[in-house]
């Protein structure tokens, strides 16, 4: 019982920041703790050009009738499907890992790549206007 318990203490430990070197990493839960690392930063990009593109739509929407507007509704109706996309697509690239170790890493990649994608073309849609 006191070696499952020390187990679970050691594995469940999640990793800090100060203790990680991601240029230099080469053990697997390194790699996955800096592909999730990457994945954050992208988020946080995107949910930052979101805000961008979302103040843009509704400045659009304020200038046309009524019965026009629709900026903002369709940018978060896409942003919404674009997210279920982005998650089904990467559970589905896991699964060249699929019960390995490195899974998540393959995961937590391809979410920070299409998230950055994504920041990106909703960065140019917010400086269109």
């Amino acid at each position: 019982m006191r070696r499952l318990a020390f187990v679970l203490c050691c594995v469940a430990t999640p990793l800090a920041a100060q203790d990680v070197d991601c240029a230099n990493t080469m053990a697997q839960v390194e790699l996955t703790f800096c592909a999730e690392q990457d994945w954050i930063s992208a988020d946080a990009d995107l949910n930052a050009a979101y805000k961008a593109a979302m103040a843009m739509m509704k400045q659009i929407d304020a200038d046309l009738p009524k019965a026009e507007q629709g900026a903002a509704a369709n940018l978060k109706t896409a942003q919404r499907a674009w997210i279920a996309y982005r998650d089904a697509a990467c559970a589905a690239e896991g699964y060249v890992m699929h019960g390995g170790s490195a899974e998540p890493m393959v995961i937590y990649g391809c979410r920070a790549r299409l998230t950055q994608a994504r920041a990106a073309d909703l960065w140019s849609l917010a400086e269109t206007y």
